[in-house]
């Protein structure tokens, strides 16, 4: 088994709740030759330093991550996709640590089929930005500030999408036109919405 990390151990010392959830899910994921690490504030599980699995709780449940979960087969039908514009990661989810212990063979298989994406190099067609739609608010104060057309247009096409996403989801235009005025000096300044 790979040698565990420190970081983890305290990790799930601020978990009470999922530790014995976590614990469980760590151990097949070390079982499978993971090595583990903390990334994004979650015990994060890589092989030949290519993440390929996370684990991570919520208020009513616990989950492992797959990075690359829509490549993966299921056959279990236990795969859920968090939200409609992830595109790539799925998730299993758990109410406690019975749960996955009830699983635990399923799960041991599924760490294994992402551990052979990974290393065969699958990767996810993703969504190209133009394939986002682009609220007219946006497009009004692109208008109104050309500059900022020209810094959303520099920015990464990840950064880009995760402004789209974020502005386009309010259902009243004022609520969208407030996100806008408050990102714009993170867009002028090279920024993304969570940098």
């Amino acid at each position: 088994m790979p040698a565990m990390d420190p970081k983890i151990v305290a990790f799930l010392d601020t978990e009470p709740k999922w530790r014995a959830a976590f614990e469980a899910l760590r151990a097949i994921l070390l079982d499978a030759g993971l090595t583990e690490t903390l990334k994004w504030g979650k015990p994060c599980y890589a092989h030949d330093g290519r993440n390929v699995a996370l684990i991570h709780g919520f208020k009513d449940y616990c989950a492992i991550l797959f990075m690359k979960g829509a490549l993966l087969p299921d056959p279990e039908r236990v795969l859920i996709r968090q939200t409609e514009n992830v595109q790539s990661a799925r998730q299993i989810r758990f109410a406690d640590v019975a749960e996955v212990l009830a699983l635990r063979p399923v799960l041991a298989t599924y760490v294994r089929e992402a551990i052979a994406v990974e290393a065969s190099g699958g990767k996810v067609e993703f969504r190209s930005t133009e394939d986002f739609a682009t609220p007219e608010e946006l497009v009004r104060k692109w208008a109104e500030v050309p500059a900022l057309k020209a810094a959303f247009e520099a920015l990464t096409p990840g950064r880009q999408r995760g402004y789209l996403l974020h502005f386009a989801a309010p259902k009243q235009s004022a609520t969208r036109t407030a996100r806008i005025e408050k990102c714009l000096p993170r867009i002028l300044d090279g920024k993304g919405l969570n940098d």
